[in-house]
């Protein structure tokens, strides 16, 4: 019976440092989700941009196109926000076309131009479809067939990729890594439903705070 006790107290002791091994990382350190997957592909001014181009930025992935009549603008007035509140040259944007038949490299610049971006690290991306799609699959970010948004879709979700070319994410309410920044608004500031009129964009502010501490690394 004793032995008993002694398993059990062992047992114990090892789940709450365990428990408090997991709480301290949550909130010390960005989780390292994977290594950003290979991309290579042409930019508005084009110019050829990698992912080793990248390196020693820290810098967020979104898939848009330009013509997206819902969310797109949206994510892309979220991240015009965080790029004027970060303003560092360190700082980066990929936002990488899942249009390319309709998205050519002058029609990337015009819509940077529209939309006044001066970060010179803001890199609107295009290339092969298939290429596009199977790299987004690589992220598991969505991007799918829809007749009701111009024949294509996509997931409003963005990666938070470290100077190193790691993908990182933080550590949500259930302890668990979020993986992916949301860049969409929403009704509420919190457990809120995605909104195109909502004014609150949660995720965007972790990406902020994020940013900040990778920056730092």
């Amino acid at each position: 019976m004793k032995n008993k006790w002694i398993a059990l107290l062992a047992i114990v002791s090892i789940s709450l440092c365990l428990i408090w091994w997991v709480n301290q990382r949550s909130n010390t350190k960005l989780f390292e989700v994977m290594p950003v997957p290979e991309f290579t592909f042409i930019n508005q001014d084009n110019e050829v941009v990698s992912n080793k181009d990248l390196l020693g930025k820290v810098y967020v992935v979104e898939f848009f196109f330009t013509n997206c009549p819902s969310i797109c603008p949206i994510m892309n007035r979220n991240l015009m926000e965080v790029n004027a509140e970060i303003n560092h040259p360190d700082f980066g944007v990929v936002a990488i076309t899942i249009d390319p038949k309709r998205d050519s490299v002058e029609t990337l610049k015009r819509y940077k131009n529209q939309l006044a971006i001066n970060n010179d690290n803001w890199h609107f991306l295009t290339g092969d479809k298939e290429t596009i799609y199977a790299l987004s699959d690589r992220f598991n970010i969505y991007v799918g067939e829809a007749s009701e948004t111009e024949g294509i879709e996509h997931s409003g979700k963005m990666a938070l990729v470290d100077k190193n070319g790691m993908i990182r994410s933080r550590f949500g309410k259930n302890k668990l890594p979020i993986l992916y920044y949301s860049g969409l608004n929403y009704d509420q500031a919190e457990n809120g439903k995605e909104s195109l009129t909502g004014k609150f964009h949660p995720e965007i502010d972790w990406l902020k705070e994020d940013i900040l501490i990778l920056m730092k690394e």
